[in-house]
């Protein structure tokens, strides 16, 4: 799995999940498991690598490219 979320976005989907899992406490049983797809953004920010930019063919990492050395 190659990385392709750059820094800011990774904290920013980071932020969110710990934001909507947060929300599980606050509501009540039928919303309540809603907030566990925060486990998405979580999950792919600490990954690095968000499969929906994979199969689109995106890259948002700053990554320099190689110069062949």
């Amino acid at each position: 799995m190659t990385r392709n979320l750059g820094t800011t976005e990774r904290i920013l989907r980071l932020v969110a999940g710990i934001i909507i899992l947060g929300l599980y406490g606050a509501l009540t049983p039928p919303w309540r498991y809603l907030t566990l797809l925060g486990l998405v953004p979580l999950g792919t920010a600490l990954t690095g690598s968000c499969p929906v930019y994979a199969r689109l063919g995106w890259d948002r990492s700053r990554r320099r490219p190689s110069l062949g050395k």
